[in-house]
């Protein structure tokens, strides 16, 4: 392969960057100090006499990408790999080769290098040897990185503007900005509409893309809302979002980004009035955090003598207190009649100091965790309406009924178990630990479509409760589950853990898995359990079909002595029963 150096420009002592030139004018660039590879060659070299002397010489070659970010910026010009899943700029990577490229129109520039002269480097320096063959191409580098979607566009979401990038050759400036008013995000629409864009992919934080994600959906174009550590497998990328927007409108073009879940329209007004429903719930539990300082304040020990401050018993004896009552043997006839304390340790606990500030506080705390459950009641008439208007899939199938138990106090103030089996067209509560609330929590964050899913373990995965194997030179460094505090992953964990004095099969498996791993890992295993039972029962709407727990134990001891039996063969043995031997 007969080559001679063209041009050459050197930018410091560190970095040398020059162009070869084939007999067919194939152009090969490199870069001294990240040499990826080299290739050696025979011709003359008249540009560096000090430096190649005649002989052999080798040219260090790296791909095709700028080669100091920290000296001349990033480049605009096109590139065949993208940055993400092309070559990596290291160390020893491969070589790269552009053929029938018109030679570069750069300044010839030509200094000495003091380190390149004085000391040999082994890319400069190598004992003559006869030519090598040439290096076979890479299929990574040799095929062009296919575009998935040409009419992507890339959107950086922030809370005073936002940066948006369509193809290059759409628009005379195909990155522009634009406010966060509704009139900015309709022009930004009509722009992108008018450069023929069809899918978007947008990245942003809070809740600031939910306008301009419902206003282009609302306008028939795809929607893509990315987690922003999708777009940050680049080091040294620079960061500005001008071209963050770039950014995403290559990976999104090149169908390199995943959209997050997003449940239909419908289903997400439910998931809106239940996180909502929530919401109200933490205020009103941080004003029972309230009363209790009030009262502890006036050495009121009310905690120590009733289990729930707002029970019965609980809420007479403040109500009693804010009407003016302070006798303590008056205050404890208002106890309960299944209160565990009696009337001697209620009154004893209720001698204290009545501060007038404190009273106030106390009144306070009552008054607006009244008022955080009148809004909760309003919020569940405004969920029960609205799940009213989902599509019947019980196909006229009765709802199978259910022991009735006590509802406690911050579930639903409606009956939920029926709609919510004409929602979704199978009983979710029939599974052992999901009660009413469970199974709303449940329906509103996902729907009832369970196609988004292509299986089970893509379900569970998406939840959080498999595990992350991390391994590294065959040893396996974690396999814990991801983390996170996903609703649904929440809601699942609470269940399996309720089922720890259980009488069935999940109920048993709970307390097996409790005894051999631990309380917080039978938990999750618990919780994957019932998120597959979820699964199937939505997608494949079958009836749930409950095992006893005497079918369990069963079923475990004869795999026990499956078990066993391999073990004892294995070691040259033979498991006999003792009933066969009597």
């Amino acid at each position: 392969m007969g080559c001679k150096v063209s041009e050459v420009q050197i930018l410091s002592p560190r970095f040398l960057i020059f162009f070869v030139f084939t007999a067919d004018d194939s152009i090969i660039r490199g870069l001294g100090g990240y040499a990826a590879t080299h290739v050696e060659g025979t011709g003359t070299a008249s540009v560096f006499p000090a430096i190649l002397p005649g002989g052999p010489w080798v040219v260090v070659t790296v791909p095709a990408l700028v080669p100091c970010a920290r000296l001349l910026g990033w480049s605009r010009e096109s590139a065949t790999t993208s940055l993400v899943t092309g070559p990596v700029l290291i160390p020893f990577g491969r070589l790269q080769v552009f053929p029938s490229l018109p030679p570069p129109r750069l300044p010839f520039i030509c200094a000495p290098l003091p380190e390149v002269a004085m000391t040999p480097h082994k890319d400069f320096f190598l004992d003559p040897r006869p030519p090598a063959p040439t290096l076979p191409q890479s299929p990574v580098l040799s095929e062009a990185l296919q575009v998935c979607h040409p009419h992507a566009a890339g959107v950086d979401i922030g809370e005073a503007e936002h940066w948006v990038a369509v193809p290059p050759g759409r628009d005379p400036q195909p990155v522009r900005r634009f406010g966060t008013f509704t009139a900015d995000l309709d022009a930004l629409a009509d722009w992108l509409i008018d450069c023929g864009v069809t899918t978007v992919a947008m990245e942003s934080t809070g809740v600031y893309w939910i306008p301009l994600f419902e206003l282009l959906e609302a306008r028939g174009v795809q929607v893509l809302l990315i987690d922003p550590r999708q777009a940050k497998r680049a080091p040294g990328r620079p960061k500005t979002d001008r071209l963050d927007c770039q950014w995403l409108q290559r990976l999104h073009a090149y169908g390199l980004l995943a959209g997050a879940f997003r449940p239909d329209d419908q289903v997400c007004v439910l998931r809106a009035y239940l996180r909502h429903r929530q919401m109200l719930l933490t205020y009103a539990a941080h004003h029972i955090q309230h009363m209790h300082k009030a009262l502890q304040q006036m050495n009121l020990k009310l905690t120590q003598v009733v289990s729930d401050l707002t029970g019965a018993t609980g809420m007479a004896i403040i109500k009693a207190i804010m009407a003016g009552e302070r006798n303590p043997q008056h205050l404890a006839k208002l106890r309960n009649p299944h209160c565990h304390h009696d009337e001697d340790d209620i009154a004893k606990a209720l001698q204290g100091t009545w501060r007038a500030e404190h009273l106030f506080a106390l009144r306070q705390a009552v008054e607006l965790y009244e008022f955080y459950h009148q809004q909760l009641a309003l919020c569940d008439q405004q969920i029960k309406t609205h799940l009213e208007t989902f599509r019947d899939k019980s196909a006229g199938q009765p709802l199978p009924p259910k022991a009735r138990r006590h509802k406690k106090t911050n579930e639903p103030r409606f009956d939920a178990r029926t709609p919510l089996y004409h929602m979704a067209g199978v009983d979710l509560t029939t599974i052992e630990g999901i009660e009413e609330g469970t199974a709303l929590v449940i329906l509103s964050e996902i729907g009832t479509d369970m196609h988004r899913w292509p299986s089970v373990k893509h379900f569970c995965s998406w939840l959080g409760l498999c595990p992350q194997h991390k391994i590294s030179g065959g040893k396996v460094l974690s396999r814990r589950v991801r983390p996170g505090a996903h609703r649904v992953t929440v809601a699942l964990r609470l269940a399996a853990r309720s089922l720890h004095h259980s009488q069935s099969a999940l109920g048993a498996f709970f307390r097996r898995m409790k005894a051999r791993l631990g309380t917080p890992k039978a938990i999750t295993a618990t919780a994957h359990k019932l998120a597959r039972l979820v699964y199937r029962l939505l997608k494949h709407g079958s009836a749930y079909v409950q095992q006893g727990l005497d079918a369990y134990e069963a079923q475990y001891h004869e795999r026990k002595v499956k078990t066993m039996a391999k073990q004892a063969k294995a070691l040259g043995y033979t498991l006999v029963p003792l009933v066969a031997q009597g």
